[in-house]
């Protein structure tokens, strides 16, 4: 059982005032306010009266690896007894329901429970349905919910109608405000920064703060409920984040092919490499080699997957770089990474010998990993990608889908991006996120 320091500061006063029929820890990324959740929870599961229980996050696999195993590292497995098979927990000797909440068909499972309690991981990434069903199953005296959550944006349901109502609200700097009036939400809202967790060592905070760039260092760093708006990529700076592909290093690992596959759209294709940072010795940056791309309305003619996957291992048996050693000709490269929408396409090139994967297609988690490369000037594309470069200057947030509380990108000239700028790093962080954000010798 791991060993967990008494709450201090802000977290102590959270735990302390969760009292309202709502609670909501809601700020930026390890900011200690899951711990403190969880000691609320573990509290309510041994003074609520007897009755149904919940806890709830957008999978039952994020709920597993977020909460459930963070509960057994506080309690111990004898306390905290989890059976994913049955989508049960036994906590404190109380039956828990294990529930999800990943899209709408959520609320059908919902429906009919009568809660005491229940609690809620990453809720802003709910659907509105499922927080306000899972709010009508408090329905007995003294029943409460309790969740947790990153920011996101400024009109979002929960900052709009919760955040900007409730009751009580502990701000991010530390201010205590009431509200009072037929309008003011039972709810009690408690907000962080991430240095409101007393025990993150200073560089760890500092490595953290390189990786958020822009709004989701305002969101997950400061722990603002910001609107995404303008360009994507605002750190984009051609004289930091582009090279002539000549002048780039040999390269020490190949590491993965993204692919956005497209017919009557284009099909894009580009390389992605990890190679020493030539700006700062001793480290590292990824590097975006080469680019094949075929549009079909140009082209004037449509390919098979078979004749696409037969151009598509011409085009890594010709990729040539200058390196130390001479030229480096014919790339195989870790995982060739797929649009996840086209399993025909990874069937094919399966069947043709290539390492495929169905691409991480997490839209702003993959956005944020490839605007902090960016902005750190770790990501380095070869003047030779002209139709990636394109893309870039004009990849922005679609304004009017923000207005309603959703955020994606204008699909429109963004195959490139979504190729080599988010399948083939998001997919592949786990081969290069420490040699990037841990360089041997740094502090």
């Amino acid at each position: 059982m791991a060993r967990f320091e008494p709450l201090t500061g802000k977290l102590r006063e959270a735990a302390q005032l969760a009292t309202a029929p709502g609670n909501l820890l809601e700020g930026a990324v390890r900011s200690g306010k899951t711990v403190a959740s969880l000691v609320i929870w573990l509290w309510w599961m041994r003074t609520l009266p007897p009755g149904e229980v919940a806890m709830v996050g957008k999978t039952q696999h994020t709920l597993k690896r977020n909460i459930l195993d963070l509960l057994v590292a506080m309690i111990g497995p004898n306390r905290c007894k989890v059976n994913m098979g049955t989508g049960t927990a036994t906590i404190l000797g109380r039956t828990v329901h294990l529930l999800s909440a990943n899209d709408e068909s959520a609320v059908a499972k919902i429906q009919g429970m009568t809660l005491v309690a229940w609690y809620g991981d990453e809720l802003p990434t709910w659907p509105e349905s499922v927080f306000n069903m899972l709010r009508t199953r408090c329905s007995v005296p003294g029943a409460r919910w309790l969740a947790t959550g990153n920011p996101a944006s400024s009109t979002h349901y929960l900052k709009t109608e919760w955040i900007d109502k409730a009751q009580f609200h502990l701000t991010r700097d530390g201010e205590a405000v009431h509200r009072y009036g037929d309008d003011a939400k039972e709810c009690n809202v408690f907000s962080f920064k991430i240095r409101d967790n007393p025990w993150l060592a200073e560089d760890f905070i500092r490595r953290l703060e390189r990786e958020y760039v822009g709004m989701f260092y305002r969101r997950m760093i400061l722990g603002e409920w910001c609107m995404a708006e303008g360009a994507i990529f605002s750190e984009w700076d051609e004289d930091r984040n582009v090279m002539p592909r000549a002048k780039m290093p040999a390269m020490t690992e190949w590491l993965a092919n993204g692919v956005d596959y497209g017919t009557s759209n284009p099909f894009h294709t580009a390389m992605l490499a990890l190679g020493p940072d030539l700006r700062a010795p001793g480290e590292h940056a990824l590097y975006v080699t080469d680019e094949w791309r075929w549009d079909s309305r140009a082209q004037r003619r449509q390919l098979s997957d078979v004749e696409y996957s037969e151009r598509h291992r011409r085009w890594l048996r010709d990729i040539s770089l200058p390196g130390t050693h001479g030229d480096v000709r014919g790339i195989m490269p870790e995982m060739v990474a797929v649009d996840p929408s086209a399993a025909s396409y990874r069937v094919q090139l399966y069947r043709d010998g290539l390492p495929t994967v169905a691409a991480d297609n997490e839209v702003l988690d993959s956005l944020r990993v490839a605007g902090s490369l960016i902005a750190a000037g770790k990501i380095i594309v070869a003047e030779e990608c002209p139709a990636l470069l394109g893309e870039i200057p004009g990849y922005v947030w679609d304004d009017k889908a923000a207005k309603l509380g959703r955020e994606e990108p204008v699909k429109a000239a963004d195959h490139g991006i979504d190729a080599a700028l988010r399948y083939a790093p998001y997919s592949s962080r786990h081969l290069w996120h420490d040699a990037i954000w841990e360089p041997a010798g740094a502090a």
